[in-house]
């Protein structure tokens, strides 16, 4: 009787982030048109909604915080289930890339 043992041999989330932020990925439109807001603002504060009043996908935030691009700044207390983020040095080499 044999026993067959799987080993994953691919790389974690983490580590894959960690290799795709340091090559050439881009932003995507959502994320180019939220993390560019951030450059016109004081520390790089990213809005919680975009130009027409929407709420900013959480998805896009999370994304581009995975990426490096946006970092969270600090709890919003009286929503603390909206991210406040901020722009990061890699979220601008990111935005000139693009």
């Amino acid at each position: 009787m044999s026993t067959d043992v799987l080993v994953d041999t691919n790389s974690s989330r983490q580590n894959t982030t960690t290799a795709e932020t340091k090559g050439e990925l881009l932003p995507s439109a959502a994320q180019h048109a939220w993390l560019i807001r951030g450059l016109s603002q004081p520390g790089g504060k990213l809005p919680l909604f975009d130009e027409t009043g929407q709420r900013v996908s959480p998805r896009t935030i999370q994304s581009s915080i995975d990426r490096g691009w946006a970092e969270p700044w600090f709890a919003n207390p009286t929503k603390p289930d909206w991210l406040v983020c901020k722009l990061t040095d890699l979220g601008r080499s990111a935005l000139r890339r693009r």
